[in-house]
């Protein structure tokens, strides 16, 4: 294909990726890994409600192009069409500051096979933020302008870049500055994390400021502090948009995805997730994640306790078996433990 057929292919697949309201699963560094987004994507696809594409915790850009097998790490999806098992596309997502290496590295993940790359500026993590990574480059506007055009540049024409940010750094005072230079980039969209990185994850979010973005003649997804249907009915009407991003609700309520549109089975006037995977139907998949790729059983159990943990704001069960299984470190003594709570 010659450019301009490249530039009118990407132009098709935006199009087409926002042709319904958008539905992603949120990328969350220690959180949504590769087994995760298996697990999750899975359960989105059986609820009749599949996530429209993920994308991978950050991957960081510092020295050097990175080998491919790092790549391979944090996106194994890449050597299956960069797809789940269930068929959810993965789009990777890149953190760092220098604009040019930056561009190299996505451009050799396109050759990879990504089907997208993101740039994460919304990071909030002190580690990362003091080495000029994620959300501390939002107070630096005219570097996310340089790293979003390079990596715009260095890519194949027809392959869609886009960017993660918060409201602001500190503030939002510089929300019209990171406005200016998302606009001027050649972003093909935006999701906004409707905090600044001094916010964190302290509720509420800041769903109305997003509405600014609007202006933007591209797509905007909003992502935040959404837990249950009507929140995400909500953040929708305030941020004027129709697309979301879902992070840690996803996680504490797999089946949130097919909540928010699903009319039969929305919130209750109490503003309580009805029950739409019981927590009978999320064992299986609870036991598939004990059984996943590990270095270790002891990386897999921890992992699997962080995951019960936030469950246990979703599924009151969930609490019971947390209670017995705190100390637990043998995989098979958990498992057993899940079996039993369906029993009881």
């Amino acid at each position: 294909m010659n450019n301009s057929q490249q530039l009118q292919t990407r132009q098709n697949t935006i199009n087409q990726l926002f042709a319904a309201p958008v539905r992603l699963l949120a990328p969350m560094e220690g959180l949504t890994d590769p087994l995760m987004r298996q697990i999750l994507t899975q359960i989105a696809s059986d609820l009749g409600r599949p996530y429209d594409w993920s994308v991978s915790e950050f991957i960081r850009i510092t020295q050097h192009i990175l080998p491919a097998h790092v790549f391979y790490k944090y996106v194994p999806e890449l050597h299956h069409d960069a797809k789940t098992a269930s068929g959810t596309p993965i789009h990777v997502q890149i953190l760092g500051s220098e604009a040019q290496l930056m561009a190299e590295n996505a451009a050799y993940a396109c050759e990879l096979g990504a089907p997208a790359i993101d740039i994460n500026f919304g990071c909030p993590a002190k580690t990362v933020n003091s080495h000029r990574g994620g959300s501390v480059l939002l107070d630096e506007p005219e570097t996310m302008y340089q790293i979003i055009s390079a990596v715009r540049q260095a890519i194949p024409a027809h392959i869609p870049v886009s960017a993660k940010i918060r409201l602001g750094y500190t503030d939002t005072s510089r929300m019209d500055d990171i406005r200016g230079a998302i606009n001027d980039s050649g972003a093909d969209w935006l999701t906004i994390h409707a905090r600044t990185k001094t916010q964190g994850y302290k509720p509420p979010a800041y769903w109305d400021k997003i509405q600014s973005f609007n202006a933007l003649d591209i797509p905007v997804i909003a992502n935040g502090e959404i837990w249950t249907a009507a929140q995400a009915n909500e953040c929708m009407t305030q941020a004027s948009t129709p697309h979301l991003m879902l992070g840690r609700g996803a996680v504490t309520r797999p089946d949130l995805v097919a909540q928010v549109d699903n009319d039969t089975e929305k919130n209750t006037d109490s503003g309580e997730n009805t029950a739409t995977l019981l927590w009978q139907d999320l064992i299986a998949h609870q036991i598939k994640f004990l059984e996943g790729e590990a270095k270790n059983d002891v990386v897999l159990v921890g992992r699997y306790k962080q995951w019960l943990g936030m469950l246990t704001k979703g599924y009151f069960e969930a609490q019971t078996v947390w209670e017995g299984i705190k100390r637990e470190k043998n995989k098979a003594v958990i498992i057993s433990a899940l079996q039993a709570s369906v029993r009881d």
